[in-house]
Parts: C-alpha cells; structure tokens; sequence
C-alpha cells in the first residue's frame, strides 16, 4: 500500500489487491491558501467532510456519507463522524487496513469504534485548533483505537500554516518517527509485532 499526504487531510493511497491496481483519494478539497494538485484523478474519491469543493477530475467511484463500496477487492468504509456530512474511514486492501478521522476534535463514539478499532494504519488529525486533535486529544484516539502504525495529518503546512506542527503530536506520544518520506509503502509484514510505529510524511 502506497500512502502520499497531499496537505491538510487530504491522503492518496494507491492499493494493488491481487492483480488490480486501485487509487484512491481522501479529501480532495480545493484548499484556501497554499498548493494542490490539480490532476488527481483516482479510481475512489472518498470524502469526510461531504463532496463540496472537490477537485478530482474523470469519473471516479465516489463516497461521502456512510455506507460501503467494494472495488477490485477493496474494500471502503464509512461510519457517520461527529457532525452532519461527516464521516471517518475505514480501508481494507492487501491485507492491511487503515483508518482516516476526518477533521474532528470529540471523543470516539462505540459506533465509531465498532468500525475503527484495532487498523493497521491510523491517519491521525493533529493540527489543534478548533477543528482536529490537539496533541493530548489525539493521544486518546490512539489509545481507543491502538493501531500499528500512526501518520499524522493535518499538520502545519502551506494548506494549514496556523496548524500545529508535528514535532508537538511526536513528542507528546514519546516515540521516535521511524520513517519521513513524501511517499509510504506498507506491506503486512512491515507492521510491528507489538509496539506502534510511527510515520512522518511529507507533503507530496
């Protein structure tokens, strides 16, 4: 699995179940300030906060509320977020999965957790203010999920430049980023056996 932070919580993830080759995007808003690509054109749009302001381009499967899609042996899913219109996702491919909050700052609901719960990867939101985690907040998210691996998202950037940076979410959770790249490959028998790694990406 081949996951690309393209600012904000915008995420590109590019699977290849057996023989298929699927690309998927996660938020693919048009942000307000800072750069964007603008030829995205994934197989999967999914979106956590409703398809307004979406800039993919072509035809692409497309999700933004909850429910599931299965394509070419992947496998989508999405449980209501904490807000109308948004959602939190939930990812199987290649035998691993993978969660993405979406923009939230509230506690995980049971129903949230039912879906969530026990991924492989977890897409954490840690930019604070009035819309994500705050370091402290997303701790608790880890902690109720306790997934494998964690990529922060929604760090300060050019999209988010009042965000906060990621150095405070790596110190509050005391672990050492293994990796720091634009792009991350995952395969199953990368996951750690017992501790949680964690992964710092770059934007693309």
């Amino acid at each position: 699995m081949h996951i690309t932070w393209l600012g904000s919580t915008a995420i590109k993830i590019q699977a290849k179940p057996k023989h298929d080759e699927v690309s998927i995007v996660i938020d693919p808003y048009k942000p307000e300030v800072g750069s964007f690509p603008t030829n995205l054109a994934p197989d999967v749009a999914v979106y956590t906060q409703g398809d307004e302001n979406s800039i993919t381009v072509g035809e692409a499967f497309s999700l933004s509320m909850p429910g599931e899609i299965e394509i070419k042996n992947v496998l989508i899913s999405a449980v209501q977020g904490n807000k109308e219109k948004q959602t939190m996702i939930r990812i199987d491919a290649e035998n691993l999965s993978l969660a993405h909050l979406g923009k939230t700052k509230k506690t995980l609901t049971n129903t949230q957790l039912e879906v969530l719960s026990g991924v492989d990867i977890l897409l954490l939101p840690v930019g604070g203010g009035d819309e994500m985690y705050t370091a402290q907040e997303a701790m608790k998210a880890v902690n109720a999920i306790e997934p494998r691996i964690i990529i922060p998202i929604g760090h300060k950037s050019d999209n988010d430049p009042k965000a906060d940076e990621v150095e405070r979410f790596i110190k509050e959770i005391g672990i050492k980023a293994k990796a720091t790249d634009k792009k991350i490959i995952i395969k199953k028998k990368d996951l750690p056996a017992e501790e949680t790694d964690v992964y710092i990406l770059t934007k693309e």
